[in-house]
């Protein structure tokens, strides 16, 4: 579940040592998972008989602690989706990418990203509105700072197609956003 397998603690290490909290708080903040807690009990009491090393292992403790099931999907995809993420750090990961692409981005660029996850989204989002919006907090103030924004949002996020979708089913999640950077005025400018 790493995608550098050579650096960082793998997902069998971290679920060999993690506390039962721990592990329902992955699952349940970043998989979105309802039945955490019942999956975190269930990995930390089968590791206590065996150590979790493969997937089949993790795949089977899911499946047998979630009793229902979404149609078409594996009971142990949120979880697996969760501890990757955890492992790999992808939001810290893409929060980092997304400050330095500013940095880097010359006037009239464009930053596109494509999300695959919720969680992923809201934090794409949000960044692309603080950096072309004012604070909503300044509002409030009798005179507000000056706001310079950074990115112009283009248009709306974009979901696949149909024709997307059954060429290619895992675009089914994917959303697109797009902003342009903004030439950062020069102190001429703010006189």
């Amino acid at each position: 579940m790493r995608m550098d397998p050579q650096g960082g603690r793998s997902a069998a290490q971290w679920l060999a040592s993690a506390r039962s909290d721990e592990i329902r708080d992955v699952i349940a903040e970043l998989g979105e998972e309802r039945f955490a807690g019942r999956i975190a009990r269930a990995i930390t009491e089968q590791r206590l008989q065996q150590p979790i090393i493969t997937t089949g292992q993790l795949a089977a403790i899911v499946a047998g602690a979630v009793r229902t099931r979404e149609a078409g999907r594996h009971p142990a995809t949120r979880t697996f989706q969760a501890i990757r993420m955890h492992v790999n750090d992808e939001l810290g990961q893409l929060a980092r990418g997304l400050a330095a692409a500013l940095t880097v981005l010359a006037p009239g660029g464009r930053l596109a990203v494509i999300s695959f996850h919720s969680l992923e989204d809201r934090l794409v989002k949000h960044f692309m509105r603080a950096h072309a919006q004012p604070d909503p907090a300044w509002a409030r103030l009798p005179v507000a700072p000056p706001f310079h924004p950074a990115l112009r949002l283009v248009g709306r996020k974009q979901r696949a197609g149909e024709a997307e979708v059954a060429a290619n089913p895992r675009s089914r999640s994917a959303i697109l956003r797009v902003a342009e950077r903004l030439a950062v005025p020069g102190p001429e400018a703010r006189a």
